[in-house]
């Protein structure tokens, strides 16, 4: 029987060390307001599940998904600012 390993070395030129690179780290960073509002959202609906929704609930609801529908509108904002390279 014929043993099957690998007869060269491996493909990559750097090992994955399994740490974010500074790139990862930055996107996260612009990223992190709309995390956070996610994460709100999140928490409002968990909150939710086991109950009746009153009026406050709703009003809560309504904030957070505001919240986060202003996050993304301000991170793509941002993004199309770095593309079109900052004419507006």
């Amino acid at each position: 029987m014929k043993s099957i390993a690998a007869l060269q070395t491996a493909v990559t030129a750097v090992m994955f060390d399994g740490e974010p690179s500074d790139a990862e780290l930055d996107a996260i960073e612009q990223e992190q307001p709309l995390i956070l509002a996610e994460v709100d959202l999140l928490d409002v609906e968990i909150a939710l599940l086991d109950r009746p929704v009153t009026e406050l609930d709703d009003r809560r609801l309504r904030r957070a998904r505001n919240r986060v529908l202003a996050a993304r509108r301000d991170l793509i904002n941002r993004a199309g600012v770095a593309l079109s390279g900052g004419a507006a």
